[in-house]
């Protein structure tokens, strides 16, 4: 790591102090060429553009991206839910399919497991309760999806709203990683 050696010819780039006026950035030291021209900086420019784009953050604000998080959080946890029931719906309606390839002995009895303890059934009983459990989860799935539906509709009035007052300083989509 040597220091960066010039030419006769080429000078080093120096700092100097623009006098221009104020349309051309007075009082900001800009690089220049080793003929004292100075090199044209756009710096003065960005500043202006950042200080344009900086938005007051009210309260109601807050409270807005604040309501966002919390829902799209929810979201996040119903859709875990929601795929936790299909998971269970699968399984009864495979519980489901296996009775049905039993042969047709009434004699036979079905285990069905209600909280910790299985009870003995008929296969008609055990084929009737689980068409009743899969009919409630069925229900209870539609109603998980109803909600997750009305939460989205929330988020995307708050979408507009935000992205309104904010534009681009404000990033409302969900991480895919």
């Amino acid at each position: 790591m040597g220091r960066a050696r010039y030419s006769e010819r080429e000078a080093p780039p120096r700092m100097t102090r623009n006098r221009a006026g104020p349309e051309r950035g007075a009082g900001h030291w800009h690089p220049s060429s080793a003929d004292g021209r100075v090199i044209p900086s756009n710096m003065a420019a960005t500043m202006k553009k950042a200080a344009a784009e900086d938005v007051n953050v009210t309260f109601e604000d807050q409270q807005k991206i604040n309501k966002f998080a919390r829902n799209t959080s929810r979201i996040t946890e119903l859709k875990e839910e929601i795929e936790v029931k299909k998971k269970q719906l699968q399984n009864l309606e495979d519980a489901c399919d296996d009775i049905m390839m039993l042969d047709g002995d009434d004699s036979l009895l079905i285990p069905y497991q209600i909280g910790d303890v299985f009870i003995s059934h008929s296969q008609d009983e055990t084929q009737e309760m689980l068409e009743e459990a899969k009919k409630n989860l069925q229900e209870e799935i539609e109603a998980l999806e109803s909600r997750v539906e009305s939460i989205q509709r929330v988020l995307s009035d708050l979408k507009v709203q935000l992205y309104a007052k904010f534009g681009n300083n404000i990033n409302l989509e969900a991480d895919d990683s």
